[in-house]
């Protein structure tokens, strides 16, 4: 497999590594404002970086033939695509926020004082899986660049700034919420996250001491946040909140709904209905966890799920399929996790019952004659870091 030094021929001076993270509960509730409750997980995406003498950003990969790269003093959100987007963005990400922290006169500036790198990529964070495998990239990014570039930031400062890199540099209309998690996840833990005031409060989840595993069942059924039912989802989501006189749909809870119903159209409300609800699943999911344990959190996976495939509509029939059969075969809550339209559903399944449930979504999946998923384990991990 091709590594750092058969394509860059500096000296590496060091490796970071983010995760990608699983979102237990509220889905498509970070961009209003509401609750999520995501954790890191063991699979990652690890960088290995070089220093430069220039200013320049060059960026490889495993998964790609060819290089990248980018000066420093000509980063624009407009000459980036790809992949390498994710590292580009950053770096202008952190250009567009730090002026003056850097002490410098405008953002197109706030770099000057930095230096080029050459940066390898490689990741065991399945791709279109909706296990965020972009946030993972950038997040090992903005560690690096922190460290390299000697940045005293928080790591809640750096997921703002891959959000913006997301927003504006890659185009994807995303929250904070992927970023969130692979910066702030712990073992064993989640990240309860708000997202309006990014008060962040790290919960233990006892998944083990439950005798519990998490599943993911990657469908294969592929997605794109940054086109489609994504942007349109968003879109309505606005759209109510503007019908009901709100700046955010945060701003509104499920007491609201009888007269939500009454102003929006069915669509719309259903898309509210969705968010209003989810917010409070995520609420609901934390207060039990704390009171009667993880294994009381099923019912709550089931009925998000419910609601992402009715009211959201952002399901397809592999989720349906895999949620379904999973549930059939003992697991004691399953959902879609990520932004839908394709990608993963999750399990969280006795330890005991582990293979028979794969087993059991495998045949299904024959059966219907779809793709053969890919599924495994994952478990809360904490987040990006230096490795060496």
């Amino acid at each position: 497999m091709t590594d750092f030094s058969d394509v860059f021929d500096t000296e590496m001076v060091g490796r970071w590594a983010a995760p990608g993270r699983v979102n237990l509960i509220g889905e498509h509730t970070d961009y209003n404002d509401g609750f999520v409750f995501p954790m890191a997980i063991d699979r990652t995406t690890t960088i290995t970086v070089g220093r430069r003498d220039d200013r320049l950003l060059r960026v490889a990969s495993t998964f790609e033939d060819g290089l990248h790269e980018m000066s420093l003093d000509a980063l624009d959100p407009e000459a980036m695509s790809g992949w390498s987007a994710y590292v580009f963005g950053i770096a202008w990400a952190l250009g567009q926020k730090l002026p003056e922290v850097l002490g410098l006169p405008s953002a197109a500036s706030a770099l000057s004082g930095a230096m080029g790198l050459d940066i390898f990529v490689e990741s065991s964070v399945p791709v279109g899986a909706g296990l965020s495998s972009s946030a993972a990239l950038e997040c090992a990014a903005a560690v690096c660049f922190a460290e390299l570039w000697s940045l005293d930031v928080t790591r809640q400062f750096l997921a703002s700034v891959g959000q913006l890199a997301e927003n504006d540099a890659v185009g994807a209309p995303t929250g904070i919420m992927d970023q969130s998690a692979s910066l702030l996840g712990q073992a064993d833990s989640a990240v309860f996250l708000d997202c309006r005031s990014l008060d962040a409060e790290v919960i233990g989840l006892g998944f083990g001491v439950a005798s519990l595993e998490l599943l993911v069942i990657d469908t294969h059924v592929e997605h794109a946040h940054a086109t489609g039912g994504y942007v349109e989802r968003r879109a309505s989501c606005e759209k109510g909140a503007a019908l009901m006189g709100v700046p955010s749909l945060r701003d509104l809870d499920v007491d609201d709904l009888p007269r939500a119903s009454s102003i929006l159209d069915d669509v719309t409300f259903r898309r509210v209905r969705h968010i209003l609800t989810e917010n409070q699943r995520v609420l609901d999911t934390v207060r039990t966890l704390r009171t009667n344990g993880p294994g009381a959190i099923g019912p709550l996976l089931d009925a998000s799920h419910v609601s992402m495939r009715d009211d959201f509509e952002i399901s397809v029939p592999e989720l349906d399929l895999a949620v379904a059969t999973s549930q059939d075969a003992g697991a004691i809550g399953a959902r879609m996790t990520g932004g839908g339209f394709g990608g993963a559903a999750i399990a969280l399944v006795p330890t005991a019952l582990r293979d028979a449930v794969s087993a059991a979504v495998l045949d299904a999946f024959a059966a219907a004659d779809y793709r053969e998923p890919t599924i495994f384990a994952v478990h809360a991990a904490d987040g990006a870091h230096r490795v060496d």
